[in-house]
């Protein structure tokens, strides 16, 4: 039996401008700020003498290793990525970008941004756009009611409120 893995879904190439801004960030940190100091730690510890049995030498190139993946992965999707910055043009049904307050079946309210997969952030409650609650509430309005297959079942939601502000998240 072989090792293969199907590769993964190819995800959507949407983003907020926020979260464009912050993948920006993290490619400026990374490059300016953070390898600069792995190269010289790395050089310091090549300096000491024997490499094999090095740990802090196998250490920083391995780290470094870690960090210059990050920085190709963020190139290469900054590239292809749509910063989606404008409202809908019906702002009364769910898009990108919105932010969404459900109740549920037992009456609990939900809120949620639906955004892309690069900004997946569960304790913000920010849902990527690829996710089945997300898939199910696109195109849908204020009054409506959607069910989304989840891992412990099918569940009804009630949507309350849409809105496209740039409100802060909780």
């Amino acid at each position: 039996m072989g090792r293969y893995r199907a590769p993964a879904p190819v995800s959507s190439p949407y983003i907020t401008a926020e979260g464009a801004g912050r993948l920006r960030d993290e490619l400026d940190h990374l490059w300016r700020r953070k390898r600069p100091k792995v190269t010289a730690a790395l050089a310091a510890a090549a300096a000491e003498g024997d490499r094999s049995e090095n740990a802090e030498y196998i250490y920083r190139k391995k780290q470094l290793g870690e960090i210059d993946r990050r920085i190709r992965y963020l190139r290469k999707r900054l590239e292809v990525l749509k910063v989606v910055q404008d409202r809908p043009a019906d702002p009364a049904r769910i898009f990108f970008g919105a932010r969404v307050r459900l109740e549920d079946e037992e009456g609990a309210e939900k809120n949620y941004r639906i955004v892309g997969a690069d900004e997946l952030d569960p304790a913000r409650n920010h849902i990527s756009i690829d996710s089945p609650m997300a898939k199910a509430l696109l195109g849908k309005s204020a009054g409506d009611e959607v069910f989304v297959d989840l891992p412990g079942g099918r569940a009804g939601f009630y949507i309350l409120d849409i809105s496209y502000d740039v409100a802060p998240d909780r």
